[in-house]
């Protein structure tokens, strides 16, 4: 239901309101996507396959087919030769412009189909007799359903008329920068002069385009150092340790920390004492020791006399998070309460009692750490695991427990270094870039899935030889249902192919008391083959199991794919993950499995990741508040570099400018980037 006063979605506000496009501002800054050249008109007989090009045409008649699905085909031609235009998605308005006799203009490739020569989806328009062709390249904008390019050119076309062009940059930057000045550049991506070629207007190495990737860079780094700056212009309670408990949790441990977790330590310690707010975030690898680093953090706010919470997106993870933690802090006489949605409502009661009253010094749990009824007496630090997964309000909720909490970010996407020089300019990084000792290497295995009786075959053998196996079922995004459907029978069909294993099954619609049920059989070794949707994809950590198979790997991101090969390799045996596709491979779907499979630096894959997927998808941005990058490349470290010096140096020299700079670029859309 859409709020009140909110344009309805079908009608052309709504349709803008899609695309983001209310303001002035917001429509000059819509810039094309591609331009198309309508300065010319070729003869049909004259069309080159898969080269688009305009075409002047008459109809001669048109209608709505049914076979195979439901079409809109007319037939056109010209003195050269003669063409079928075929819509699948079509309105009323195109079946009344395509009437017998009418003249039009057409843009598109020809190829040919079931019908000859015909062009798909086509863009055309209405001619008079005698009407003059434009001067210039036509821009081809971003765009939604309903929504015409005529339209959108008409109304930024208007809007350009009216924007106050006033350039936030001084002269003297853009020189030195040699970049063009503001509104010039403007105009000249909307309506580019006849001289200009389009493989020149096309190129992001144009002044033009230039200008706009700084300036998007520009407003991005001023939004997150402001936020940085009014950080650390709060207070937030100092936490002085005493290092009693730490140094006792690290003795009592059976392994010495690597390198990369001291460094990472002394780098979170060194903020916990500072008498402004943490904000820092914890990257690592899969299995590189992040939750040694946040235990270690979270003794630290407990000998200052506070207590720290720790916030994970599942409950598998949340649970596994809560008994490693019970584990080693309990003979220290530190007390965990684990609060989840599942647990019966005197337990949860009584937990949340005990934290609000600052008896029990640390809480681990779900969301349901920021339920309403959830106080702390003295919150001091906030740890969000998977930050990624969490909406910005959610994160924010959690930290506002507390009077000016410190918090910690962690994640087990590595972030590439330009990306998080753009997205993360307001956190501080701590990396762990090595693996602790112990962790053997992982093959990875690309299998078709016409060998699946050879894989099955492997999974017997090991688990006879005393080793255990995941058995993950495939992504299917259209229906929950159906992903649960899919899960049941890959049960039922490997415990019919493996009837002397023992087969459980766990997936996200089990009641978590199932669910742990399951995963403590699994951990116990009673359960010989896990089969699993990607609940399992963060958090489980089980030495003894040994191998991973995915079925249809293609579906799967990445991200995903890294973060399910790191289940196993947690042991000394040797392990290996078995990746099975079906064919035909997409391209995408190629690249990726290619990616996977020769390199396991999470490094590597999350850049790969990166240049397949777009930032906005990699680190979850459109929840996040993160302000998604549009025109720049995060790959061209120099303009974020430059970028990143002029914010700084503007915010303190010309304050005004930089507001005008993010009014301009970012609107109201600031306030979520505090998270």
């Amino acid at each position: 239901m859409a709020e009140p006063g909110a344009p309805a979605a079908n009608s052309l506000a709504g349709r803008l309101a899609r695309l983001g496009l209310k303001t002035d501002a917001d429509f000059v800054l819509h810039l094309p996507l591609r331009y198309e050249d309508e300065t010319r008109i070729t003869a049909l007989a004259d069309a080159r396959p898969g080269i688009a090009a305009q075409f002047e045409v008459e109809v001669v008649d048109s209608e709505i087919a049914y076979r195979p699905r439901r079409q809109l085909i007319a037939r056109v031609r010209d003195a050269s030769g003669a063409v079928a235009l075929r819509f699948l998605n079509f309105y009323p308005s195109q079946q009344k412009v395509l009437q017998a006799g009418a003249r039009l203009r057409v843009f598109g490739e020809i190829n040919h189909g079931f019908l000859g020569p015909e062009i798909i989806h086509p863009r055309f328009h209405p001619v008079a007799a005698g009407e003059g062709l434009p001067e210039g390249l036509t821009p081809v904008y971003p765009t939604t359903a309903g929504l015409g390019q005529a339209t959108l050119r008409r109304l930024i076309d208007k809007a350009l008329a009216r924007y106050e062009f006033s350039d936030t940059l001084p002269a003297e930057l853009l020189q030195r920068l040699d970049l063009p000045e503001f509104g010039a550049a403007l105009r000249f991506l909307h309506a580019p002069p006849p001289e200009i070629s389009q493989a020149a207007l096309e190129s992001r190495d144009f002044p033009a385009w230039r200008r706009m990737q700084f300036d998007e860079l520009l407003a991005q780094q001023l939004s997150l150092r402001r936020a940085y700056l009014a950080r650390r212009a709060r207070g937030a309670p100092p936490l002085k340790a005493t290092a009693r408990l730490t140094d006792a949790l690290l003795k009592s441990l059976p392994f010495r920390l690597t390198g990369a977790q001291h460094r990472a330590w002394r780098e979170i310690a060194a903020d916990l004492a500072q008498p402004h707010p943490m904000q820092r975030l914890l990257q690592g690898d899969v299995g590189s020791g992040k939750t040694i680093v946040a235990a270690l953090a979270m003794l630290h706010a407990v000998e200052a006399g506070h207590q720290a919470a720790l916030m994970a997106p599942t409950e598998i993870l949340a649970e596994q998070h809560y008994r490693k933690l019970a584990a080693w802090l309990a003979p220290l006489g530190v007390e965990v309460a684990w609060l989840s949605g599942s647990l019966k409502k005197k337990d949860k009661d009584a937990a949340i009692a005990k934290v609000g009253a600052g008896e029990t010094p640390i809480a681990i749990g779900t969301h349901a750490l920021i339920e309403d009824k959830v106080e702390f007496a003295r919150l001091g630090l906030a740890i969000v695991d998977e930050q990624h997964r969490f909406g910005v309000r959610q994160r924010l909720a959690l930290k506002d427990k507390g009077q000016f909490a410190h918090q910690l970010a962690m994640s087990a996407t590595p972030i590439p270094r330009t990306l998080a020089m753009s997205y993360y300019a307001d956190l501080d990084v701590s990396v762990l870039d090595e693996l602790p000792p112990g962790r053997s290497p992982v093959t990875t295995k690309l299998v078709a899935e016409g060998r699946r009786d050879e894989v099955l075959k492997r999974v017997y053998d090991a688990c006879r030889a005393g080793r255990q196996a995941y058995w993950v079922c495939p992504l299917i995004d259209e229906s929950e249902s159906l992903q649960l459907k899919t899960a049941e029978e890959t049960f039922a069909r490997l415990a019919a192919d493996l009837p002397d294993l023992k087969v459980g099954l766990v997936h996200g619609r089990l009641k978590a008391a199932e669910k742990a049920a399951v995963m403590a059989a699994f951990v116990a070794s009673e359960i010989q083959v896990l089969v699993a949707t990607t609940v399992i994809e963060v958090g489980v950590d089980v030495p003894n199991a040994s191998l991973m198979v995915i079925e249809h790997a293609e579906r799967f991101g990445l991200a995903q794919l890294h973060q399910l090969r790191g289940r196993v390799g947690r042991g000394a045996a040797q392990s290996a993950c078995i990746l099975i596709y079906a064919r035909p491979l997409g391209e995408t779907a190629r690249a990726r499995l290619k990616v996977i499979y020769e390199t396991a630096d999470g490094f590597a894959i999350a850049r790969e990741d990166l240049r397949l997927r777009g930032p906005g998808e990699f680190i979850g941005a459109r929840q996040s508040g993160m302000p998604l990058l549009r025109y720049a490349d995060l790959e061209d470290t120099v303009l974020v570099d430059q970028a990143r010096a002029i914010a700084e140096d503007m915010l303190l020299s010309d304050p005004d400018r930089a507001d005008a700079h993010l009014k301009r670029w970012l609107g109201g859309r600031e306030e979520l980037l505090k998270a």
